[in-house]
């Protein structure tokens, strides 16, 4: 594949992946998945998982993956392009939605589309978890983490993720200590 195809075939994933982020970039990751480990195959399962952890632990907005992912194709330009693609169609959706916002947010139709899209991006980040998931190497160890830490969101609201992301790291290398790797 020439670079130039490359570059094309970045924007041709990223950018319509970025008219549907609803919810940030971690809701498309289960669709970055697709199309970079299993329709384009330019990375491997394992690869995924490790650019994906580094995205996570990178500061920054959580589409870094994109970034990452570019970077790994094609150097600075692969990144360039990947970030372009994923970012600019978003912000400039946003940017005409948020013109409208203001001056039909007492409309009930804007109502509705506001409440229906949040049950959408949670569908889309709970899709991405599972992908992310099914990509560990950890057993039912990080299933259950996960599903715990969840738990914990959903009674304590308020809750910061830094101590439970702490707490399920430290306790999936626990079990891998006590109990081997896998």
């Amino acid at each position: 594949m020439t670079d130039e195809s490359l570059y094309l075939t970045l924007i041709k994933v990223f950018a319509p992946l970025s008219l549907i982020s609803i919810g940030g970039g971690q809701s498309i990751v289960g669709d970055i998945h697709y199309q970079t480990v299993s329709l384009h195959h330019w990375l491997t399962q394992s690869q995924f998982i490790d650019l994906f952890a580094i995205s996570r632990a990178a500061p920054g907005p959580g589409a870094l993956l994109t970034t990452i992912i570019g970077w790994q194709l094609a150097s600075w330009k692969g990144a360039m392009i990947a970030s372009l693609a994923l970012f600019l169609p978003s912000s400039v959706l946003a940017y005409f939605i948020i013109r409208v916002g203001h001056t039909k947010r007492d409309r009930p139709w804007y109502r509705w589309v506001q409440n229906g899209l949040a049950p959408v991006a949670t569908g889309l980040i709970l899709g991405s978890s599972l992908v992310v998931l099914r990509g560990t190497t950890g057993g039912l160890s990080p299933w259950f983490i996960a599903a715990i830490a969840a738990a914990i969101f959903i009674r304590f609201a308020k809750t910061h993720p830094i101590p439970v992301l702490l707490a399920g790291g430290c306790a999936q290398v626990m079990i891998g200590f006590f109990f081997g790797p896998n």
